[in-house]
């Protein structure tokens, strides 16, 4: 995030990356609207977001999965690979709930996705969610998605090396985050306390190195965690 001015609160920088043109002047005006976010660039397929990412380091970038050249996914995974976008984090925009994609680009790197009918002011909300370092996962298409992708017969695990780092409770908590539920579901589930379960959420992050509780949901399906 970068200062407007001396003494100006910090702007989120946004990229916007989706073929179509009405969805770019949509989100931009949108966008535009709000005095603590400005759009950075608009690119029309994969490499044009890998391009102007690199060039203008936003804070967010919108993502469309489906654009020519490169898709989104490819473009996700190459904007989190680069050591010099550390600070940016990229929201997969997706058509339907259930997308053949929306998995992939959480596997590569995306901190979370959108559905594109998404209302305005939850739009809103998830870009400064995910410019503040949260992961953007809404627990029940999550769910959805994750359950998708776990039943497939082709399903091969991965266990993270650092697995076995992780408390027998911490492992559970794994993995209800990966079935989607917030700290507070997951609270309720185990008749513990909001703040215990964040700090067990906490502590595995730490202990699996991941950027974010998205990373987290891949590494509960990877392992083996996620109970169907």
């Amino acid at each position: 995030m970068t200062g407007g001015g001396t003494g100006a609160p910090p702007t989120i920088g946004v990229l916007i990356a989706d073929d179509q043109d009405l969805v770019r002047l949509g989100l931009r005006t949108l966008l535009e609207s709000e005095p603590d976010l400005r759009v950075v660039g608009e690119a029309a397929d994969g490499l044009g977001a890998v391009e102007l990412a690199r060039r203008e380091r936003p804070d967010v970038v919108l993502m469309d999965v489906r654009m020519p050249g490169i898709d989104g996914i490819e473009a996700t995974r190459r904007i989190v690979a680069d050591p010099e976008l550390t600070g940016t984090r990229v929201v997969v925009l997706t058509t339907f709930e259930i997308d053949v994609y929306v998995f992939d680009a959480l596997r590569h790197g995306a901190s979370g996705f959108l559905i594109k009918d998404t209302r305005p002011v939850e739009l809103l909300r998830a870009i400064r969610l995910v410019a503040g370092g949260e992961a953007l996962l809404s627990p029940s298409v999550t769910r959805r998605v994750v359950r998708e992708f776990a039943t497939r017969p082709s399903r091969v695990l991965r266990p993270h090396p650092q697995l076995d780092t992780l408390t027998e409770r911490e492992r559970q908590i794994v993995g209800l985050v990966g079935e989607g539920l917030s700290n507070a579901e997951i609270a309720a589930q185990l008749l513990v306390s909001p703040a215990t379960a964040r700090t067990h959420v906490s502590r595995a992050m730490i202990k699996l190195a991941a950027r974010d509780r998205a990373q987290l949901v891949v590494f509960a399906y990877q392992s083996g965690l996620v109970e169907l």
